[in-house]
């Protein structure tokens, strides 16, 4: 018969190989995966709500707000700004690479800029 303690840690050693072997199966994206599906790569269209592009790409890391053109504009402008965060990536990976603008009239995005 078992002891007590001997039950323990034997039932926490295959807890523990239970748990191990679990996370063996999570892998890394390769290459050629990043590739086609580079990260951060949402796909932003012109005409979209504030709303959308937060859900696609986060809150922006700064904000401008211009009064360009009153005669062209009916209000104020917003420029939306996303800093790069890994501009040495090969690839482009939207604001990941390369820092990017992004212009509101209201609340519809009117142009991308880079």
């Amino acid at each position: 018969m078992s002891s007590p303690n001997t039950l323990k840690a034997s039932l926490l050693l295959l807890t523990l190989a239970i748990m191990l072997t679990g996370c063996a199966g999570i892998e890394p994206p390769t290459t050629d995966e990043v590739m086609k599906e580079p990260l951060g790569k949402g796909s932003l269209r012109v005409g979209m709500s504030k709303e959308q592009v937060i859900s696609i790409w986060g809150k922006p890391d700064e904000i401008q707000t211009n009064m360009e053109d009153k005669k062209r504009w009916k209000g104020t402008r917003e420029v939306w700004i996303y800093h790069a965060q890994l501009a040495a990536i090969p690839v482009d990976a939207d604001y990941l690479s390369q820092t990017k603008k992004l212009y509101f009239d209201g609340n519809n995005l009117t142009n991308i800029g880079g």
